[in-house]
């Protein structure tokens, strides 16, 4: 069910004499000319990094097809970068892949008007998309709370950003019981992760990027239970999180004008003990709005309800909440791409934007507030976690929507494209939701 793999595209490598100066000559088939766009430009990149690990070059010289424009130049150098990503971390002897040999690469038929940016502007993508895999492809043992809080203060020190973690007893004061409900079965103490970035000069837009961080989803007592449940693919259940940090460790490098932007995670495990939330239990958010948990894996919804009340608290105008949030959502869409539900046309079409100029693949679904809003209200309570047999997808949205009072908000749902079963976590996310905040202080 998840995402596929770009079609390769067809190449071929030749050894040279040995008087040529150039020791091996490899040909890419990037199809016809007037179909070399985005989508052709990130193909091209990927087969590049894919023959550069296969020949172990030290230095390459790439090409550039004509028509290659700043846009294109972008995509297709990220693409390169990102493909040249190995994880080699829980590999011991033999089966530890080498490093690359690659030192130099050089792009021949350059017509980019400012190549310097361009080329900053990848590595600064390549290195977000590098920190997001390294998180999501990380088993649960390894990437807790506490590991992601760590992360957060490492970027927060290396880019000058300001980095605040609430601790458990910081949330309780906060009345954050919603996400709190969810971190009481868990012997790992849950943590709130709070990253600032602010430009030097003067603030046009205040933006916040909230990701879902369940280091591990065991589903609580709804266990995930059975074939089908993926429960041992729940180390992926923060793959919102990871892409959150991995966007503000691209925006720290990148440093864009005129958009100061909140990184926000609040993290936590989804596990089973004596003190866990059980089905039937009323939540409290921090704004004071019950929850009637009908499901406890139902519950990164639950953590991103305070989240989302905190953004605004620190007036961000705009709210762009990222989380693998629903099964639904890959029966609807499938695994190449996100589900997009907005509040906010500007704010939809300019997410649509970043993620065609990215090459990351969204499609904006609706909201129908009229006809399903209902499912998500509860007797006793002022919601409840979950809404009918359909539209799974929908109501959690829709749950997440009343938690947003004045903000323009935009939810994305990206269980699908999270991770490819033949090549691990993908770092989907990132480059939409880092071109996004830089676009936003332009405006």
């Amino acid at each position: 069910p998840h995402v596929q793999p770009r079609p390769v595209l067809q190449a071929a490598t030749v050894r040279l004499a040995k008087a040529s100066p150039v020791g091996k000559l490899s040909l890419v088939g990037c199809g016809k000319a007037d179909k070399w766009d985005t989508s052709a430009a990130a193909k091209y990149g990927e087969q590049v990094a894919t023959i550069a690990k296969a020949e172990k070059v030290k230095s390459l010289a790439v090409q550039l097809p004509e028509g290659t424009d700043d846009k294109l130049f972008g995509v297709m150098s990220e693409a390169l970068l990102s493909g040249l990503y190995q994880d080699s971390r829980f590999k011991t002897g033999d089966g530890k892949p080498k490093p690359l040999k690659l030192e130099a690469i050089e792009f021949l038929g350059c017509s980019v008007k400012d190549i310097d940016a361009a080329v900053k502007t990848s590595q600064a993508m390549s290195t977000g998309v590098a920190l997001c895999k390294d998180l999501v492809s990380a088993p649960p043992n390894y990437v807790t709370p506490e590991v992601l809080a760590d992360s957060a203060v490492e970027i927060a020190k290396e880019c000058g950003m300001k980095c605040t973690i609430l601790e458990k007893d910081e949330c309780e004061k906060m009345g954050m019981g919603s996400f709190l409900g969810v971190a009481k079965g868990s012997t790992e103490p849950p943590k709130f992760i709070h990253l600032t970035y602010k430009p030097e000069g003067k603030v046009t837009k205040k933006v916040a990027v909230i990701g879902k961080g369940l280091t591990f989803d065991s589903g609580g007592y709804n266990l995930k239970a059975g074939m089908g449940s993926m429960i041992e693919m729940m180390k992926f259940d923060m793959g919102g999180s990871a892409a959150t940090l991995g966007a503000a460790r691209t925006i720290g490098m990148l440093k864009p004008e005129g958009v100061e932007a909140h990184f926000i995670v609040a993290s936590c495990e989804n596990m089973i003990n004596g003190e866990a939330m059980r089905p039937g239990d009323i939540l409290t958010a921090s704004n004071g709005k019950t929850i009637e948990v009908l499901n406890t894996d139902a519950e990164g919804r639950l953590t991103l309800a305070d989240a989302i009340i905190y953004a605004e608290s620190q007036g961000a105008e705009e709210i762009v909440d990222v989380a693998t949030l629903t099964g639904a959502c890959i029966v609807a869409l499938g695994g190449d791409y996100a589900g997009m539900w907005s509040s906010s046309d500007d704010l939809a079409e300019a997410l649509e934007s970043s993620a065609k100029t990215t090459g990351e693949k969204m499609w904006r679904m609706p909201l129908c507030e009229a006809e399903y809003g209902e499912q998500i209200k509860s007797k006793i309570a002022d919601l409840k976690n979950i809404g009918g047999k359909g539209a799974g997808s929908i109501t959690a949205a829709l749950f997440l929507k009343q938690f947003v009072e004045k903000a323009s908000w935009a939810h994305l749902d990206i269980a699908g494209p999270v991770w490819n079963d033949k090549i691990g976590a993908t770092g989907y996310g990132v480059k939409t939701l880092a071109d996004y905040v830089t676009n936003s202080g332009k405006k």
